[in-house]
């Protein structure tokens, strides 16, 4: 009875759940169960204090794989296949996900990000309406808010498909009143022949001096002249005059042999236009300056330029739809003029 006595009040301390009905077999069996318990669960916190002690002593690197955003990624990545095996297939972050959003950002529209001065005069072109040339012009000349003397310049886009070669529109034409811009023109021809286009008002004019010129890229010239027999002479040159539209061209009328008339012409306003990818026309007509009624001759000689130029292959709308505009301008839509 001593010995139950005592293993009693060793299962008080631990406060074990068992009584005097309890036999002496039962009640060591019950103090015995108990102490291996606290032995495990102080291996467990020696365990966890060892391996924050490791965690303490482990020195990052500023880069490589013992840097903190490796050390990091790799946490992640072994949480990531926990979940994996585990059968979760939620992304991390979802909560996030469906938090609900505020409202939308409020964006202008493109004319309440113009300018004061643009905003003022685009009140004069009705929105939708479709003008006439004469009165098309004569509001483009009122609307230009720039300070300056700003270009006139018409768009037109066509219905050709410019990958065809019969198709692909480009042509000059003399506009009656010039372009208002001073041209330089430069001629690359014989001495005789070069002396002529000098008379006749070019910048530029020589054989050897002015390849010489070219060799160094010095292109202080608008528009470029050259003889028939003088063109396999630029042919080393085209990667530099090429890019920049400079290259001489028989459809042009930069490769004459009557230089002189050439630079007269291209002097007067002579200009190109050509058809882009996207199957439009740009050309400027002049200058606001010019008036109304100037700029609507050089736009009548552009425009019958335009319809002779329209392809016998064509089918369907020669012109799509033209806009007059100044240089900071506004867009005022035209009736076609060409077809």
């Amino acid at each position: 009875m001593a010995k139950k006595a005592e293993l009693l009040e060793k299962a008080a301390e631990l406060k074990l759940d068992v009584t005097e009905k309890n036999t002496i077999a039962e009640i060591e069996a019950a103090i015995e169960g108990a102490a291996k318990t606290e032995v495990a669960e102080a291996e467990v916190v020696a365990e966890e204090a060892e391996v924050v002690a490791e965690k303490a002593d482990v020195k990052t690197a500023k880069a490589g794989k013992r840097s903190e955003k490796a050390l990091r990624e790799a946490e992640e990545e072994a949480e990531r296949l926990a979940r994996k095996e585990a059968g979760d297939t939620s992304a991390q972050g979802d909560e996030e996900a469906h938090v609900k959003k505020g409202p939308a950002p409020k964006v202008r529209s493109k004319l309440e990000r113009r300018g004061k001065n643009y905003r003022k005069v685009a009140e004069k072109v009705e929105a939708g309406k479709v003008y006439n040339l004469a009165d098309a012009l004569s509001l483009a000349v009122e609307t230009n808010p720039a300070k300056f003397d700003a270009s006139v310049e018409v768009h037109v886009r066509l219905g050709v498909d410019p990958r065809q070669a019969d198709q692909n529109i480009r042509a000059t034409v003399a506009l009656p009143n010039g372009t208002g811009k001073k041209i330089r023109v430069a001629v690359f021809a014989p001495e005789a022949d070069a002396a002529k286009a000098l008379k006749a008002g070019a910048d530029i004019a020589g054989d050897e001096t002015f390849a010489k010129q070219l060799e160094k890229g010095e292109l202080n010239f608008d528009v470029l002249i050259a003889t028939p027999a003088y063109m396999p002479k630029l042919g080393k040159f085209a990667r530099v005059l090429g890019p920049k539209g400079l290259m001489p061209n028989p459809k042009s009328g930069t490769v004459a042999a009557d230089v002189a008339k050439a630079v007269t012409e291209a002097k007067a306003g002579k200009v190109e236009y050509r058809v882009d990818k996207q199957a439009t026309i740009h050309l400027s007509i002049g200058k606001v300056s010019f008036g109304a009624k100037k700029l609507q001759e050089n736009a009548a000689a552009f425009f019958a330029s335009l319809q002779s130029q329209k392809p016998s292959s064509l089918k369907g709308s020669y012109v799509k739809s033209t806009a007059i505009t100044t240089t900071m301008g506004p867009g005022i839509k035209v009736e076609n003029q060409a077809n």
